[in-house]
């Protein structure tokens, strides 16, 4: 269930009528009903309930094959289910992005294209331009009349703005302005899937459906993405692998796990701490069965052949049939359990560039740049798609030419995994031979768990690299290249096509690795883990910042305001006048460094404080999502009470952390 929004004092004091009110503002739009569907003899849904309000913004997770992108396709009406009811509202409109979108062509320019998405107004259009080609031949007063009516008609529907959402939605997600009258068949699959993203957003679906919309974005991309869901009026189901997409945009998680779809209130982290909770529950619910249940068939089989057990041993046999199985807990929190080793380290410099410069026609990526990666540096490249990361990922490992010096330092010995050499792969091998020719003479269990990190288990370790999809042969490429005695790796876009629990896995495997690297990613999660430094090129330059990814952004947010701050300065400013040099700043008194010392103890308390009542209204807003309470009015006037009272002190805590902090910046 999506959470109750707390009643206003003035709902509270207004009586039942609002309570009522606000519970049918939360009627769901779309209920899914004991929900069975099988693929063959295998159950990916059996009995499976979920409720779908208008307003939810729900993050669908689950392993790969559990059947997120099938239950998509259920709700959507393009899969029937074998039991139970998907019933949906009359007025509800579904909006669907999925992968099979990318194949689809046109001759269209993609602003035409995504103006489809209005598509009573772009009729309307074509009506009122045949009524004025009319109006040149044949002028009467009956057809002034028809075209007042067809203009009054395409305001109400938008028309006259429809062009510039269409643009503004389109260069929000990454075009640029001189590619909108483009056609759609000029661009490639990622850039045509966004044009199919823009056309849902511009519809504005009562439920949009967006099966891994991150893949084929970047970074700027998909922060445009996450402010544009964060005001969407409808509902949205959302399924991806990105984890700071999903906390930044949704306030439900629903789990596909053992054919059930399970619902947690909050963002993915708190989903992952609530799991946590509840799986332990469950864990010890299991083990304390199962020791019931050993005690029982112990009893049994001791007093079986006794005439005069008979009745207890019937009845405790009974017990065991009529008792409702707890199942055990599905352990998907896998780990690398294996040791990457390098053949040996490289020395001090692993790559320099010296005064790089390359050029597309007119298109210049780099020009004059000076950039080194030293032993020990785990790089993140980020930036726009069409800013030259790729280009420079083949620059540093040889592949591509270019003016200027690349020194590669000494005993350097480098593994490259991008698109392109998915072609380096044995066809006719299988899975597990194409890892054993890695040459890294692990065991054949070491092997096979590392597949199973990468979602190959079983018997799909035998099959042939062939008939394996495009995404199979990148996660197979992906494990050979971690399998190498590397001591520099080059790794571009390493997470597509993996899921949460994978990307996690390849977390773990980057953490342990003793070498250097440098990554091309989008998946903020994954380069705030995994990197020391951030590369990023800017005026035909590559630009580094010595930090984390999280402390990179919180940088340039500091630079960003500088900027904003000296904009208006500049404009009113006389004739520019050399500034003098800053002063030496002074020592601090002992009287100034023991108020920074106090100020510091009580900024550590009120963080306490704050972090309490911040876990505290979690707790309140789980419990206002519970059906017995949002469906009992005392017992949910109770709770909402308490919700206010909590959120009135946090922002109290809060306002309070903020002037401690702000006095404790003036001291230093």
């Amino acid at each position: 269930m999506v959470t109750q929004p707390p009643l206003s004092r003035k709902g509270s004091e207004s009586g039942q009528s609002v309570r009522i009110q606000n519970f049918r503002t939360f009627a769901p739009m779309i209920s899914i009903s004991n929900l069975s569907y099988y693929i063959g003899d295998r159950p990916l849904y059996e009995d499976a309930n979920l409720h779908i309000t208008p307003k939810a913004k729900i993050g669908l997770v689950g392993l790969n094959g559990t059947g997120k992108s099938t239950l998509l396709r259920l709700i959507d009406g393009e899969y029937t289910p074998d039991e139970g009811i998907i019933s949906k509202s009359n007025d509800t409109t579904i909006g669907f992005l999925n992968q099979d979108l990318l194949s689809y062509q046109t001759n269209d320019s993609i602003l035409t294209v995504a103006m489809e998405a209005f598509g009573n107004a772009v009729e309307l259009q074509r009506q009122i331009e045949k009524t004025i080609h009319q109006l040149e031949v044949e002028y009467s007063d009956k057809l002034v009349e028809k075209l007042t009516r067809q203009q009054e008609e395409f305001e109400r529907l938008g028309g006259y703005s429809m062009q510039s959402q269409a643009e503004a939605v389109l260069e929000g997600i990454g075009f640029r302005t001189e590619d909108l009258h483009r056609p759609l068949k000029e661009f490639s699959g990622g850039w045509r899937m966004r044009v199919m993203l823009t056309k849902l957003l511009l519809q504005r679906p009562s439920l949009l459906m967006l099966d891994e919309p991150t893949n084929h974005l970047d970074l700027p991309s998909i922060q445009w993405l996450e402010n544009y869901l964060k005001t969407y009026q409808g509902a949205f189901i959302i399924v991806s692998h990105d984890q700071d997409f999903l906390n930044n945009t949704v306030d439900m998680v629903v789990e596909v796990s053992q054919q059930q779809l399970i619902t947690y209130v909050g963002n993915y982290d708190h989903y992952l701490i609530e799991k946590e909770e509840r799986s332990e529950l469950q864990r010890n619910a299991y083990e304390n069965q199962q020791q019931q249940i050993k005690q029982t068939e112990r009893f049994i089989e001791r007093f079986r052949s006794k005439a005069t057990k008979a009745r207890q041993v019937q009845s405790r046999v009974k017990a065991l049939d009529r008792m409702d199985k707890i199942e055990a807990v599905a352990e998907e929190n896998r780990r690398v359990n294996f040791k990457f080793t390098m053949s040996r380290p490289s020395g001090k410099s692993v790559i320099l560039l010296e005064g790089i410069s390359k050029a597309y026609g007119d298109l210049q990526i780099l020009n004059g740049a000076t950039a080194e990666i030293r032993r020990g540096d785990k790089i993140a490249l980020i930036g726009a798609n069409g800013k030259g990361k790729s280009t420079v990922l083949r620059i540093i490992a040889g592949e591509q030419v270019q003016e200027g010096q690349r020194t590669e330092g000494h005993n350097v010995n480098m593994a490259f995994y991008a698109q392109h050499q998915l072609e380096s792969l044995g066809v006719d091998n299988e899975i597990l031979e194409e890892l054993k020719g890695a040459g890294s003479k692990k065991t054949e269990t070491e092997l096979r768990n590392l597949l199973g990190c990468f979602l190959f288990t079983d018997e799909e370790v035998f099959k042939k690299i062939k008939v394996l999809s495009g995404g199979e042969k990148s996660r197979v490429a992906l494990a050979k290249t971690l399998l190498s005695e590397a001591n520099f790796l080059l790794l571009d876009e390493p997470t597509n096509h993996l899921d949460l629990q994978s990307v996690n896995i390849l977390i773990q495997a980057l953490e342990q690795y003793e070498g250097s690297y440098i990554v091309v990613s989008h998946n903020r999660h994954f380069i705030n883990h995994i990197a020391n430094k951030i590369w990023w090129i800017e005026d035909g330059e590559i630009r580094e910042y010595p930090g984390t990814y999280k402390e990179f952004v919180w940088w340039q947010a500091q630079q960003e305001e500088k900027k904003a701050a000296a904009e208006p300065q500049s404009k009113q400013a006389a004739p520019k006048q050399e500034k003098p040099a800053p002063a030496p700043k002074k020592a601090a008194s002992p009287e100034q460094e023991k108020e920074r010392k106090q100020l510091q103890r009580q900024l550590e308390e009120s963080e306490k404080q704050v972090t309490a009542l911040e876990q505290q209204e979690a707790k309140l807003e789980a419990e206002l999502a519970k059906p017995e309470v949002f469906g009992n009015p005392e017992r949910l006037l109770e709770v909402n009470s308490q919700y206010t009272s909590t959120k009135e002190k946090l922002e109290a805590a809060q306002q309070q952390w903020e002037d401690l902090m702000l006095r404790l910046e003036e001291l230093e």
